[in-house]
């Protein structure tokens, strides 16, 4: 039963930016601003966001359920520090981009985030290679949303 509960732990605080990011995400006034930004020709549609955010929170919430579990001789409190800070960089981001319309700021942020998720993913990968793995996709989503806002930055 407490792996259960470490489990939904770990999911949680996965998800923890998307709720922060889903405060800013475009609606009402946001998204009025947001329609109206020159956008790069790959910007996906809204609903893509909406699909991959979740799975990208639950792999990661997985990730760190593993690194929880482990029964390495590896120390975990590096892993666990820069898990925290990729949480609050990605929620920094959304409020920085959707919240306050900061786009050339929160194109900083998402550089210094995928710094740390590389940080991040270096740290597990000898605590747990699956944790490792499941990291790789988020990773991949942040250079296209660098791809994104970088283009937007330049667009606008």
């Amino acid at each position: 039963m407490k792996k259960f509960w470490l489990f939904v732990f770990a999911i949680v605080v996965s998800f923890l930016p998307g709720a922060i990011g889903m405060l800013f995400s475009p609606s009402g006034a946001s998204d009025m601003w947001y329609n109206a930004l020159n956008k790069p020709f790959l910007t996906p549609d809204g609903w893509v966001f909406a699909v991959v955010w979740p799975i990208l929170y639950l792999l990661l919430g997985i990730a760190l359920y593993l690194i929880i579990v482990d029964k390495t001789r590896f120390s975990k409190i590096k892993a666990y520090w820069l898990f925290v800070a990729n949480m609050f960089l990605n929620a920094l981001w959304s409020y920085l981009f959707f919240g306050i319309h900061m786009i050339g700021i929160s194109l900083i942020v998402l550089i210094v985030l995928i710094g740390f998720t590389i940080w991040l993913m270096r740290a597990f990968k000898p605590i747990s290679k699956a944790a490792y793995w499941l990291s790789w996709p988020y990773l991949v989503w942040l250079v296209f949303a660098l791809y994104l806002n970088c283009a937007i930055s330049v667009l606008n």
